[in-house]
């Protein structure tokens, strides 16, 4: 079983790496996928399969339906955006587009959902329907949260909707997935601390906001240690940090603003960070007579996979890769992803694809300027696109 999906799928191999590296030349990003799409819409459509353009902007959406006869229909979905990173590979088809590329594997999962599509076409022998759902925009502009707000569930309704993600470090042919919170969310945070500011030379002459942005920094953590459930898991994290001019370095600030962002799994903890967060900036502010805008805006909800589609995830993986290769507990990460929006309306599950561990040349993490897809993930994860639908709309549906 784990390999006669792959053998049927071996002949078109050679087009899922010339579309994948094609896409990775040409990298785009949110809601600008417009050659990325045109790749899209026209292989769907080449293999007979009707699609549906424009939801987001530049969201594809291609419908099959089976050759027998079924009420069920499910959602697969794949992100096409790149990120703003200048590409540090020179291998042939590194991007010749000057500071984007894609460093998260978009175009590998594109590649996967469109080989899995053009196998199903021609293998039509599943009852039900399938919505091809190739998404925009998911690095960090909510790409699937504008395509269910213009509809996407309502042009397209489905009974369940699955997603998938490559993960450097995991061998290739091995899947990881959890049921539950597998994902969290993901919010950003800004104070702006605000003083007189003054000379940095009599400092008892006005306010310095330094200090509080100081205390406020370290205090923060104190909410993980103190005020988090011992059971939960939260993280608080500054990214940046600006204040005065730097070739004044004697001239105390009057404003230093503070951004960072804010994971949790459970929507008790995220209130609590939120809350927790602003009381801290404003009494830390008035211990030093200062003054504290504080902002906390919600971006990404936690990402929570259904029990039972978890399992048949589980069976499709294990039917592509084999029962020793599929992790069905990992352990639950604080990394963030807009499908948890999908499977806020819908159940559904998400899983990972090994994108190479250390045995296969120490992969490159994600969101680095040189990392690459493994072209070698390809065909097992169009093939688990495949048993999944076996799971779902096939004979081994239970």
């Amino acid at each position: 079983m784990p390999h006669d999906v792959l053998d049927a799928l071996k002949p078109s191999e050679a087009e899922m790496i010339a579309i994948r590296r094609d896409i990775h030349k040409h990298p785009e990003t949110a809601f600008e996928e417009v050659r990325t799409a045109d790749i899209v819409a026209a292989k769907l459509t080449e293999w007979g399969i009707p699609i549906h353009r424009g939801l987001a902007t530049t969201g594809v959406v291609g419908t099959l339906k089976g050759a027998r006869p079924g009420q069920k229909t499910i959602g697969l979905r794949a992100d096409m955006d790149a990120l703003h990173l200048q590409e540090k590979n020179d291998f042939a088809h590194r991007s010749v587009i000057d500071g984007k590329m894609h460093a998260c594997g978009h175009d590998g999962h594109t590649a996967m959902l469109l080989g899995a599509a053009k196998h199903l076409a021609a293998n039509p022998d599943f009852a039900g329907t399938i919505h091809f759902i190739f998404q925009p925009a998911e690095e960090g502009l909510g790409g699937a949260r504008v395509m269910i707000e213009e509809g996407l569930f309502d042009l397209f309704p489905c009974d369940a909707v699955y997603g998938m993600h490559n993960m450097p470090g995991v061998p290739t042919g091995h899947f990881a997935i959890c049921p539950g919170p597998m994902l969290a969310a993901s919010d950003s945070w800004t104070v702006t601390f605000k003083g007189t500011g003054g000379h940095g030379a009599l400092p008892e002459r006005g306010t310095d906001p330094t200090t509080p942005m100081a205390s406020f920094i370290l205090a923060i953590q104190g909410i993980i240690g103190r005020n988090v459930p011992s059971s939960q898991t939260a993280v608080l994290s500054v990214g940046h940090i600006a204040a005065g001019t730097y070739g004044s370095p004697n001239v105390i600030p009057s404003d230093v603003l503070v951004r960072g962002t804010a994971r949790s799994y459970s929507p008790a903890v995220r209130d609590l960070l939120e809350r927790r967060m602003g009381e801290i900036a404003k009494s830390t502010a008035e211990a030093w007579g200062c003054t504290a805008e504080y902002t906390y805006q919600r971006r990404y909800p936690p990402l929570v996979n259904a029990k039972e589609q978890t399992a048949i995830a589980v069976k499709a993986a294990q039917a592509t890769a084999g029962v020793d290769k599929v992790n069905g507990k990992m352990t639950p990460m604080t990394g963030a992803e807009d499908f948890a929006f999908m499977l806020e309306k819908l159940p559904g599950a998400y899983i990972f694809i090994g994108n190479g561990g250390d045995a296969e040349g120490g992969c490159q993490h994600v969101h680095t300027p040189v990392y690459d897809f493994n072209d070698k993930a390809l065909l097992t994860g169009a093939a688990y696109w495949i048993n999944l639908v076996r799971q779902e709309l096939g004979d081994d549906a239970a």
